[in-house]
């Protein structure tokens, strides 16, 4: 018999292990320590969210659902991503209900994608991207961004990384990790790029709610879908879901929008694979988008609350540290120690039980960072803040 790690698929093989999940390994079952690291909201869904997926049960709504998904889940969302996006989206055959956000990017990938066709994206990123990629049998073809330029995504460059196998631009604004907004003068030149090339957009913005200006960071900032740009929406499929802005993870619902033929194609791979999203799960959505708005404004502004703490503290500690526009995350530069930033993240873990992620996590062009994120509970963002600070004096004394 031929060895077991023989039998398995060379894409399989190729593609590494969640940078992520592989160092919170280490943390879990470690009462002591505050982690900044997996990007969940501490916040339970709001109640009345809650209550819907309980009344679901209780009415007997356990069947399954059309393939799409339940018609009234998808005309709520057309009407959100309208009010939200300024795109409109037809609800009997342009949106499909996913499991979670991450079904939705394997379907566009594996809807889109031939072998040897190569897919445009920019890192640091959220870990799935490139694997999800390869699963595909696509090519991933990164385009770095950087702190200097508050990791915004220039237009130039993903210009360079354009051959004739580019197929797909896949974008993430507000950004994980970096919380990174992409301006809307460059994400117009990103959208001429697709139509001269002829290319696919898909954009992933499931932190869209979580924005903040940039004066206090209280308010909300400004974000613009590529979808909602001339010319733009018969060559995007947005990607949204209910995860982040209504803390809704454990539920894993997502959705794609895009023009009919699109989304049949992602249907036929979904109908075979998932069959449809959990019906409790989507009941639980309609009231989200029906009702949540005040829900999602209260956390936002809890969040900017704890952006603003930790933004300035590690700014007190002298550690760089750009003002994210969006999600819930800080990405602070930690090059002036001379260590790595997967150095810098297991002696902070080891020296002070505090969790961050290594920013190589998100590919190479996050080496030298690392992510904290922020939500989590202001009171144990201060007690973190408090043992960061006296990692980092030790490092510099």
């Amino acid at each position: 018999m031929k060895p077991l790690e023989d039998r398995i698929a060379d894409q399989v093989k190729q593609i590494p292990r969640s940078g992520i999940r592989d160092f919170f390994e280490l943390v879990q079952g470690r009462d002591d320590v505050i982690s900044l690291g997996v990007g969940e909201p501490d916040f339970s869904a709001p109640w009345h969210i809650r209550e819907a997926a309980i009344y679901s049960l209780e009415k007997g709504h356990t069947s399954y659902t059309s393939n799409l998904g339940l018609l009234s889940l998808r005309e709520s969302i057309s009407r959100y991503v309208t009010g939200q996006f300024g795109v409109t989206y037809d609800p009997a055959n342009e949106v499909l209900v996913t499991v979670g956000v991450s079904e939705a990017l394997d379907l566009v990938c594996r809807a889109l994608l031939n072998p040897g066709d190569e897919v445009i994206y920019h890192e640091p990123c959220y870990v799935s991207y490139s694997p999800s990629i390869a699963l595909a049998y696509g090519v991933a073809v990164p385009v770095e961004t950087r702190v200097e330029d508050e990791f915004v995504l220039k237009a130039e460059d993903v210009a360079a990384k354009i051959t004739d196998r580019t197929r797909v631009i896949l974008l993430n604004f507000p950004t994980n990790p970096t919380g990174a907004v992409e301006p809307v003068e460059e994400l117009q030149k990103i959208a001429d790029l697709a139509i001269e090339h002829d290319l696919i957009v898909v954009s992933d913005e499931i932190y869209c709610e979580l924005l903040y200006d940039e004066e206090t960071g209280m308010e909300l900032g400004e974000h613009v879908s590529i979808a909602s740009l001339p010319g733009m929406k018969e060559r995007t499929i947005l990607l949204h879901g209910f995860s982040k802005a209504f803390a809704m993870t454990g539920f894993r619902l997502g959705y794609a929008c895009a023009p009919q033929i699109l989304t049949e194609a992602m249907m036929k791979i979904h109908q075979y694979s998932m069959l449809c999203a959990p019906i409790m799960s989507q009941n639980a959505a309609i009231e989200a988008l029906e009702n949540g708005a005040e829900e999602v404004e209260r956390m936002r502004r809890a969040y900017a609350r704890r952006r603003n703490l930790v933004l300035k503290r590690f700014r007190e500690m002298g550690i760089p540290c750009f003002s994210p526009g969006g999600a819930f995350y800080a990405f602070p530069d930690i090059r002036k120690f001379g260590l790595s930033s997967k150095d810098f993240a297991f002696r902070l873990l080891e020296e002070e039980d505090v969790a961050v992620v290594p920013g190589d996590a998100f590919g190479m062009a996050g080496e030298g960072c690392v992510r904290a994120c922020y939500a989590t509970s202001y009171e144990q963002l201060e007690i973190a803040m408090d043992r960061i600070e006296a990692f980092v004096s030790r490092l510099e004394s």
